[in-house]
């Protein structure tokens, strides 16, 4: 389980960190270097799931949908300085109650 959640959250900062150097090239008129390396990351990005240890591509990627939204709102918190409101928490909640039903749910 550990392991599950810990490539959740590496693939959840590539995907966030490369979208958001690519984001500063194009939107923010930064060097093309910034949009390089976001590439890179982001090509890392779509790799690191693979290495998730449940069968089915649509589960691993449903449940890292929610990850992901978790991992966005603490992105806007800490790096754009735009604090979560309650609502933003109770939707992050729902995020976490919605992948562990998919990942851990006994199924036959």
């Amino acid at each position: 389980m550990l392991l599950t959640i810990l490539l959740f959250v590496i693939a959840g900062i590539a995907e966030i960190g490369g979208g958001y150097l690519v984001w500063l090239w194009l939107r923010e008129s930064k060097p093309l270097s910034y949009g390089i390396v976001g590439g890179i990351i982001l090509v890392l990005y779509g790799i690191i799931p693979t290495l998730q240890s449940f069968p089915t591509f649509g589960r691993v990627y449903a449940a890292y949908g929610g990850v992901f939204i978790i991992l966005a709102v603490l992105w806007g918190w800490f790096v754009d300085k735009k604090t979560p409101d309650m609502y933003d928490w109770i939707g992050a909640a729902v995020c976490v109650v919605g992948v562990s039903i998919m990942l851990w749910a006994p199924r036959s």
